[in-house]
C-alpha cells in the first residue's frame, strides 16, 4: 500500500510530505520512503498563520480563511508529490495546529486546520485527518503521536536492561522511551521553538532560524535568565504531558526577561535559549538512563543542541534515526502516512502508555476520494517498523 504523509508542525513554516510504501512482513511492516520534500508556505500565508496564533486573539472569520488557505496549500503539496512518485492510495493530512487546550496535565481538546476536502478533491484520493482529536477524547493527551512510529522502529533495541529512547526537536521536543517497562512518551518542552521565535524578532538570521547553532556558539548562557526559564511549572508534570506554543511563544521569552529587569545581547539570549533546550531534555531522561538515544527533527541540524545533549547525557550513544533508515527530516511525514497504514487496516494508532488514553483507538476522519471508499478487513498490529530502501519506482506501479 502506497500513503502520502503531509504535516506542519509547530514551527509553522510549510509542509513536509512523505511518500511511503508499506509491506507486511511476517508479524511487522517493512517501509520505504518513495520521495520525501518540503514546501514553504508562502510568506503572506505564514504571516497571518503567526498572527492568528496565541497569545494574540483572532476571529472566526480569519480561522476559516485559514483552514481554507492552508487546505489549498496542503492540496497544492499532494499533487506536487503524487507528479513526483505516482499514485498514492491514500493520503494523511495534519494539517496545522493553531491551539491545543491543556488544563494543567489534562488536554481538552486540539485545533488543526487545512480542510482535507481540498486535498481530495484535487487528488480524487481518500483523505484521513483530523488524527488527533480521538485519543483526546478518550482521556489521552493527543500527542505525541510520534511514540506510535517509535515503539515500532525501536522494538528489539532495548539490551541490558536499560532502555533506548528516541527524541524529536520540532517546536516542541518530545520523546518516546521503550525498555523492559510498557512504552512512555511526552513533549519534554521548548526545542527550537523560542530559538526561532527570538532570531525572527531580531532578523538574526534570514532563514529565521539559528543554522547549525552558530549564533548560540558565539554567545554567553545567561545564568540567571535560564534559572527563571527553567523554573516553569510545566517541567515538573508527571508524564504523559503534552504541550504547544500556546505556553512557549516570544511574549514568554519578553516576559521572563521583564521579571528580570533586563535584556541580552542577541547572541547572549539565543545562547541561553539553546542552553534551555539541552537542559530540559537532559533532565528529562537522566534518571532512565537510557543505552541510546537516536534524534530526528530540525534541531538534529543544531551542533549546539545535539553536542549539548551528547555531553549532558555521556552515558547514552546519542545519534540520529537516520541509522535505522529513517531521516531525521522526514520522520513526522513517514509517522502520517503510518497512522493512516494503522486506520485503513482498523488498528489502534495510539499506545495508551505513551499518550495517557483509557484504551487505543483508530484515528482519524475519512473523506473519500473521487470513488467509494473500500476498507480491508482489519488485521492483527504489526510488532515492529523496518524501514527499507526504496524499490525502483514506476508510475504503473503507483
Amino acid at each position: 500500500m502506497r500513503i502520502l504523509g503531509l504535516i506542519s508542525g509547530t514551527s509553522h513554516d510549510g509542509i513536509d510530505s512523505a511518500v511511503v510504501e508499506f509491506h507486511p512482513n511476517e508479524d511487522g511492516l517493512e517501509a520505504s520512503v518513495v520521495t520525501h520534500g518540503s514546501a514553504p508556505y508562502a510568506a503572506g500565508l505564514r504571516d497571518r498563520l503567526v498572527q492568528a496564533l496565541p497569545p494574540r486573539s483572532t476571529t472566526f472569520e480569519e480561522v476559516a480563511q485559514l483552514d481554507t488557505l492552508i487546505g489549498q496549500a496542503f492540496a497544492e503539496a499532494a499533487v506536487a508529490a503524487i507528479a513526483d512518485a505516482g499514485p498514492v492510495d491514500l493520503i494523511v493530512s495534519h494539517g496545522q495546529t493553531v491551539y491545543h487546550w491543556v488544563e494543567g496535565a489534562r488536554v481538552m481538546g486540539t485545533l488543526q486546520v487545512g480542510q482535507a476536502g481540498w486535498i481530495a478533491e484535487a487528488t480524487g484520493t481518500p483523505v484521513l485527518s483530523d488524527v488527533r482529536i480521538r485519543d483526546i477524547a478518550a482521556g489521552g493527551q493527543g500527542a505525541p503521536l510520534a511514540s506510535t512510529i517509535d515503539e515500532l522502529i525501536l522494538a528489539g533495541r532495548a539490551t541490558g536492561g536499560r532502555p533506548v529512547a528516541a527524541l524529536n526537536l520540532g517546536g516542541i521536543s518530545n520523546v518516546t522511551v521503550v525498555g523492559a517497562d510498557l512504552p512512555r512518551a511526552w513533549d519534554i518542552g521548548p526545542a527550537n521553538a523560542l530559538i526561532d521565535a527570538v532570531v525572527r524578532e531580531r532578523g538574526l538570521h534570514a532563514a529565521g532560524y539559528d543554522e547549525s547553532g552558530v549564533i548560540a556558539a558565539s554567545g554567553r548562557v545567561d545564568e540567571a535568565l535560564l534559572a527563571a526559564l527553567l523554573d516553569e511549572p510545566y517541567y515538573r508534570l508527571p508524564a504523559p504531558k503534552s504541550t504547544g506554543k500556546e505556553l512557549f511563544h516570544l511574549d514568554y521569552v519578553h516576559a521572563a526577561l521583564e521579571r528580570l529587569g533586563r535584556d541580552l545581547a542577541d547572541a547572549d539570549l539565543v545562547a541561553t535559549l539553546t542552553a534551555l533546550t539541552i537542559r530540559t531534555v537532559a533532565d528529562a531522561l537522566a534518571s532512565l538512563d537510557p543505552a541510546e538515544l537516536l534524534v530526528s527533527g530540525g534541531g538534529v541540524h543544531n551542533r549546539v543542541v545535539m553536542d549539548g545533549i551528547a555531553r549532558a547525557l555521556a552515558g547514552a550513544r546519542v545519534g540520529r534515526t537516520d541509522e535505522l533508515g529513517l531521516g531525521a527530516d522526514e520522520k513526522e511525514a513517514v509517522l502520517m502516512a503510518l497512522i493512516g497504514w494503522l486506520s485503513w487496516h482498523g488498528l489502534p494508532g495510539t499506545t495508551p502508555s505513551a499518550t495517557g488514553a483509557g484504551g487505543g483507538r483508530i484515528l482519524g476522519t475519512l473523506t473519500p476520494g473521487a470513488e467509494p471508499l473500500r476498507l480491508p478487513e482489519p488485521c492483527p498490529r504489526p510488532a515492529f517498523l523496518r524501514m527499507t530502501a526504496p524499490q525502483a519506482r514506476t508510475r504503473e506501479h503507483g
